[in-house]
């Protein structure tokens, strides 16, 4: 099952003021994947958080990544600007939600990778080089690499495609995904999903009591 994952800094914190910021993020991805290959189809480092598409190969190997990746680039942010101790540096645990392996996930693949020019960060998405659309794009074979391929076939102008306004139908329905963290596909997948995850809760709306046993 392909998953989008989120994690944002505390406090509106700035967490990558600058290219040296940007690239010690990457190399611990790199060292995370090393340490758990989990397969990444999309990500995008923005300055006070980042988005991921992946797709885990066990029950455990999605958290166990981002928990790794998120507490070493907290120590290793911290041990840089030298602000031990001083607290949290993200919002707290990543937020994630599942996503059909359909037209859905281009969906999201192309929201996350369309994220830096939705932003105003470049002119185009792929000069943003924070991300995989750049390291497809303009990255050598050894950057390529932590990419894996995509269960479903790119389209061919996929490029022009992510430059492209997303509808607003499209956006609303990612962000309260990403808020509540609903399944995100068709009527049957989003059924089987909350009943496999036990996601039943993100399904109801805020303030819902919960529908007592019977």
């Amino acid at each position: 099952m392909c998953f989008h994952v989120l994690n944002r800094a505390v406090a509106r914190l700035t967490l990558f003021e600058k290219q040296d910021d940007y690239e010690a993020f990457e190399r611990v991805l790199a060292e995370a994947i090393q340490r758990e290959p989990l397969p990444i189809f999309s990500y995008a480092v923005m300055p006070n958080h980042w988005h991921f598409v992946v797709r885990p190969q066990t029950d455990s190997q999605l958290s166990a990544f981002f928990r790794w990746l998120t507490h070493t680039h907290t120590m290793r942010w911290h041990a840089h600007y030298h602000t031990e101790g001083t607290g949290h540096l993200y919002q707290g645990r990543f937020k994630t939600f599942p996503v059909e392996d359909d037209g859905h996930l281009l969906t999201v693949l192309r929201y996350v990778e369309r994220n830096p020019r939705q932003a105003s960060l470049c002119e185009r998405a792929e000069d943003w080089k924070y991300g995989s659309l750049w390291r497809r794009t303009h990255g050598t074979p050894e950057a390529r690499r932590i990419l894996s391929d995509w269960p479903v076939p790119r389209p061919r102008q996929w490029r022009a495609l992510v430059n492209r306004p997303q509808t607003e139908a499209e956006l609303k329905a990612i962000r309260r995904c990403v808020q509540k963290g609903t399944p995100y596909g068709g009527r049957a997948f989003v059924g089987q999903s909350v009943v496999r995850l036990q996601l039943e809760h993100t399904l109801r709306s805020r303030g819902q009591p919960k529908k007592p046993k019977e």
